[in-house]
């Protein structure tokens, strides 16, 4: 067996999944195949750094700080998350990330990004000690929140523009078991919204771009409907939360963080036995 697990991103809402993942390290479940998308890969990793609890501690002390996110960021460094105090002073500094548990991890740890030429996918491998987490960043570079970010000869921008849930990508490297988290209730139906269009102007440029922005509600709805296919057929094991109790994509209440990600860990006990039973089929 080889079991792939792939997150996906959401900003805040992944929170949820923080909480299933805290649930998974206490049942000793890890993956030998790692694949997340924006906020899916940067809270992703301290699970597999086994960092228990490490991702709540951020959420409650730091998500509502303002040195973590804000407009006067955005302003100032066009960037809506101050990538200096969330990338370096809470990971090398504040909440220390352990380096040598996440390189002694054995399976393969990748990220989503979407080249901004092609407006492709691309996934690639998470360095061990990259105390910059720049594959981190670029995956999780939401045009208007982000800048682009320059990895090796070209620019990406957020994973999720292409491929918002990548367990394809995760079958593909021979991922006979696979489990998808979910950071949006079953039965979600996605649309173009105001953020949406902002962005296919602001990204005029680069008409591949534009067109992820533009078809990426219908392919992210396919994307949904065939997993929930693949779940229904005992293919793929699906974690979602019941509610995301109001928590929008730039959250930051420390009160309604806490509880979705409670959510997350409930959800994951839940639905425990099912899993073990599902990896042991």
């Amino acid at each position: 067996m080889k079991l792939g697990i792939t997150m996906e991103g959401g900003a805040s809402r992944t929170v949820f999944s923080c909480g299933v993942t805290d649930a998974l390290l206490e049942e000793d479940i890890m993956p030998d195949y790692f694949i997340g998308v924006s906020a899916g890969i940067a809270y992703g990793v301290s699970y597999l750094s086994k960092q228990k609890g490490r991702n709540l501690e951020i959420i409650q002390k730091y998500m509502h700080d303002k040195r973590y996110m804000g407009v006067r960021h955005l302003l100032k460094e066009r960037n809506f998350y101050n990538i200096p105090f969330v990338f370096n002073e809470i990971p090398n500094k504040l909440e220390a990330f352990d380096y040598e548990a996440f390189e002694a991890f054995p399976g393969k740890v990748e990220a989503c990004v979407t080249n901004i030429h092609t407006g492709k996918p691309e996934y690639v491998e998470v360095p061990r000690h990259d105390d910059k987490f720049s594959v981190l960043v670029a995956s999780c570079a939401l045009p208007v929140l982000f800048q682009p970010v320059k990895l090796g000869k070209h620019y990406y921008l957020d994973g999720g523009l292409s491929d918002s849930i990548p367990y394809r990508h995760a079958i593909q490297e021979g991922c006979d078991k696979n489990i998808v988290i979910l950071t949006r209730k079953r039965g979600y139906v996605k649309k173009t919204g105001h953020a949406g269009k902002i962005s296919m102007k602001l990204y005029r440029k680069y008409p591949k771009v534009v067109e992820d922005i533009r078809t990426r509600p219908d392919k992210y709805n396919a994307c949904i409907q065939e997993l929930m296919e693949r779940e229904k057929a005992g293919e793929i094991f699906v974690i979602a939360p019941e509610t995301t109790h109001g928590v929008k994509r730039t959250e930051s209440s420390p009160k309604l963080l806490t509880k979705l990600y409670e959510e997350g860990y409930q959800q994951a006990k839940k639905q425990m036995e099912d899993l073990k039973q599902y990896l042991k089929s």
